[in-house]
């Protein structure tokens, strides 16, 4: 969906098919045409916009076989689909019964993820609307913590002096501008706001040509912003102070507990404690510091008790947890407010990321017409909180 926002920016408003994930492309088509369109339809929306999720094997065979991606295209035109925003960060097994640390495999020292990136770009360049000049990419925050070198580092360097060569030959080739978002996230090189504003310049500034730093942002995570207890204000205030813009948005909640100490609530919270994806935690200290563990099931086993904890759990927009838990949605709601609610738009990418609809404990997600109607039900949550904030919507 196109919003207008009152200083004229066009707004995309969009949901990640990684709620989907699809590990061929036949899989991607179909999703298209059985998720999305229905999405649309529930919404009583014209036009949908959509996070494409390509894993490595598609985009290869997209770049690879140019009849298919006009098909693509064609697909997205014919279910009122577009795409302004490509996510990026997963390289591929993303619906995979384990994922864990593997989504951070290839990180941005190895050469894999310069290609499987520069593919995306133009992937994304030929799938853009005709009217639309710039699309953005979502990736990984160059890397997992414990597995980072300082010759990781150089090598990161290396690889982003690369692409954003590639990026001016994709611009030059086909008219469209793709930025991409390095994606703040708990436990790894660049989790916080804070990070990115000191770690991402120093690798830019002496990788990258000032003529091209534009090219480079953060996609700004509201589940991943208040896992860190971080306020929106000030983390937006840290990214323009280290001249990084929000290229992409993405709407999204975490799971928090008031007092795991109470045998209920750490009941609660031990139902969201599942094999398939990392589910990062932290604990904040009287005095403001975290206690970090790397996922839901550590934390169970050695995180205090007697302070909040906030969960990377990405929860449903539009509802609810189950009481006694609740989800971060005052800071989600604070984040966008601080991003669209002003005099000028801070970003024109908005993507809604709820992946976790099939672990859900209480199994709202499962089942294709549940997870239409709980996809449809967030976006139309999203798309309220914008038209709260002054941001119209625009008219095919």
């Amino acid at each position: 969906m196109r919003l207008t926002h009152p200083d004229g920016t066009t707004v995309h408003l969009a949901y990640c098919a990684n709620a989907h994930p699809a590990a061929a492309l036949g899989e991607v088509r179909a999703r298209l045409a059985d998720h999305a369109a229905a999405v649309r339809r529930e919404l009583g929306a014209d036009r949908l916009g959509i996070g494409l999720w390509l894993p490595r094997a598609v985009a290869t065979r997209l770049r690879t076989i140019p009849a298919d991606l006009a098909a693509l295209r064609a697909d997205l035109d014919d279910n009122g689909l577009e795409v302004v925003t490509l996510n990026g960060f997963p390289y591929q097994g993303f619906g995979d019964d384990v994922v864990k640390t593997r989504v951070y495999v290839p990180d941005w020292a190895q050469r894999a993820r310069l290609e499987y990136t520069l593919d995306l770009a133009w992937l994304l360049a030929a799938l853009l609307p005709a009217d639309i000049a710039r699309g953005s990419i979502s990736t990984l925050p160059l890397g997992w913590h414990a597995w980072w070198s300082p010759e990781d580092g150089a090598r990161a360097g290396r690889n982003l002096s690369r692409l954003a060569d590639g990026l001016a030959t994709v611009e030059a080739e086909t008219g469209k501008e793709i930025r991409i978002g390095f994606e703040p996230e708990p436990g790894c090189v660049v989790e916080t706001t804070a990070d990115a504003a000191t770690v991402l310049p120093r690798i830019l500034s002496s990788a990258v040509h000032p003529a091209h730093r534009h090219r480079f942002g953060v996609c700004l995570d509201a589940c991943h912003l208040a896992v860190g207890f971080e306020d929106p204000a000030a983390a937006l205030a840290t990214l323009a102070a280290a001249d990084l813009p929000v290229v992409k948005a993405q709407a999204s909640a975490a799971l928090h507990c008031d007092t795991p100490a109470d045998p209920a609530h750490l009941a609660a919270l031990e139902r969201y404690a599942e094999p398939r994806y990392l589910h990062q935690t932290r604990a904040r200290h009287p005095d403001g510091t975290l206690h970090a563990s790397d996922d839901l099931p550590l934390a169970l086993d050695d995180a205090p008790r007697d302070r909040p904890w906030r969960v990377h759990f990405h929860m449903p927009l539009h509802a609810d947890a189950e009481p006694p838990l609740r989800t971060t949605r005052p800071e989600l709601t604070d984040t966008l407010q601080r991003l669209l609610g002003g005099p000028t738009a801070l970003t024109d990418h908005v993507e809604v990321e709820t992946y976790t609809w099939w672990i859900l404990p209480d199994g709202s997600g499962l089942g294709t017409d549940r997870l239409v109607a709980g996809l449809a039900a967030e976006l139309d949550w999203a798309r309220g909180t914008l038209a709260a904030l002054g941001c119209k919507e625009a008219a095919r």
